[in-house]
């Protein structure tokens, strides 16, 4: 390999990156189309830092005072709401994106440790209803699987309404992943490609989707909590048109969020970050005087217990995981370093989620690769990840004096950025200064 003449100096504009996408565009004709969440960087949880507790606060001890972490999602209207032994969520990812072992999986890592996981586009499955306790079903635009009876049979039900990584447009299955099987849930032909639509058919606003949640909830005899799922953009405003509408739940979907396949342009250039979402939409809820009663879950690039205590710090009541479950499977494993070379990329660097090919077998429809993925070893790997997570973010709020997560309040929390400052409305580290605050 040549190393580059250090007198040499790369454009910052157009530097190697842009210069092949130029290429690869003017070769192809087409835009570029790939999963994992936007790659730019972005001010994000790690910009904000804890205040542990010292002589102005009162630490818990780790292992004698306990730091409980359940919670309940939907009590707002619903006769069954869902009762959450921990506050970490698995969201939203189809059966037709992921292989029928791949969601298998995530039904028995989310069960295992109490929580929830959700259905995705394309419909509910037997392998991940049989393997999940608390379901959540996917109410998406394009009506993709939809069947009232699989309605019936979920734990609650999630409007879609955005997602981070595309909100106000749809995603795509290539049709290298639409088999049989796929074709037949989603009444569509085999092989080609499947664009999910960008805006629900059947109305235009909120006061429309009042009449859809009411309808929802006489198909499911009013058991079922109702979430609404938005994409980071306009959020202190979608929230409060969520709560009008009848949300119980609303779930907010930063920028960072996006297992899901769609145009790079979108990816990296539409929707807010996480971290400027969560005030708006706490602002919302309290202004409306609804905040911890109509629950609020945050997503989007959530990685580690301190991201966790974070969102909860800032308003949360419980966070949804997309990439980082399918890391805790087995996505992007060093042991199929070989296999991701050969198809160009490298391990910790696939994200043609699209094409199929995940020799994983967790982002692919082909019945050999899919053999790659034990549901059981799968199930068992996300289990211990979520088990880590939740201990995690338990010892930051024991640093804090907190015995209850939900406890974590936006007082805990200094930034390190003016921009982490301003977003999250937090203090700068060593002043009370906060950016835009009155």
């Amino acid at each position: 390999m040549n190393t580059p003449n250090p007198a040499l100096r790369e454009s910052a504009t157009f530097d190697r990156g842009v210069i092949s996408e130029i290429q690869r565009a003017a070769e192809t004709g087409i835009y570029d189309i790939r999963g994992w969440g936007a790659k730019r960087k972005l001010p994000h949880f790690d910009d904000l830092l804890f205040l542990g507790a010292s002589m102005s606060r009162y630490p818990l001890e780790g292992y004698r005072e306990k730091c409980d972490t359940d919670v309940v999602l939907g009590d707002r209207n619903a006769k069954f709401p869902l009762h959450l032994d921990i506050p970490i969520t698995i969201a939203g990812m189809s059966f037709g994106a992921l292989s029928a072992q791949a969601k298998e999986a995530l039904g028995r890592g989310a069960s295992e440790v109490g929580t929830s996981t959700t259905t995705g586009d394309g419909g509910m499955t037997p392998e991940e209803r049989g393997q999940s306790k608390n379901l959540v079903y996917q109410y998406l635009p394009s009506r993709y699987g939809m069947n009232p009876d699989d309605l019936r049979k979920a734990d609650a039900i999630e409007i879609v309404l955005g997602q981070g990584a595309k909100p106000g447009g749809g995603g795509m299955l290539l049709g290298q992943k639409i088999t049989e099987r796929v074709a037949g849930m989603r009444t569509l032909p085999m092989g080609v490609d499947q664009r999910s639509a960008c805006r629900h058919p059947d109305w235009t606003g909120p006061d429309d989707l009042a009449i859809k949640i009411i309808e929802l909830r006489e198909i499911t005899n009013w058991e079922k909590p109702i979430y609404i799922k938005v994409g980071a953009t306009r959020t202190y405003y979608d929230v409060k048109l969520a709560v009008k509408a009848g949300a119980d739940v609303v779930v907010v979907d930063g920028m960072q969020g996006g297992t899901a396949a769609t145009q790079d342009v979108f990816i990296e250039h539409v929707g807010i970050p996480t971290l400027a979402a969560i005030p708006q939409a706490v602002q919302a809820l309290q202004e409306l005087g609804v905040h911890r009663k109509v629950q609020l879950i945050v997503s989007g690039g959530i990685r580690s217990g301190a991201d966790v205590a974070k969102a909860m710090a800032l308003g949360a009541d419980a966070v949804a995981i997309g990439t980082a479950a399918l890391i805790a499977l087995g996505d992007n494993s060093p042991r199929y370093a070989k296999q991701y070379e050969e198809l160009g990329s490298a391990a910790g660097f696939y994200d043609d989620f699209q094409a199929g090919k995940d020799p994983a077998g967790i982002t692919t429809q082909d019945p050999q690769l899919s053999k790659n993925l034990d549901p059981v070893e799968a199930g068992r790997r996300l289990a211990n990840y979520l088990r880590v997570l939740t201990m995690e973010a338990q010892t930051l709020a024991r640093a804090c004096g907190k015995s209850h997560l939900r406890n974590l309040e936006p007082e805990d929390l200094v930034a390190l950025t003016v921009e982490a400052s301003a977003m999250a409305r937090v203090p700068l580290a060593g002043t009370t200064w906060i950016p835009g605050a009155l």
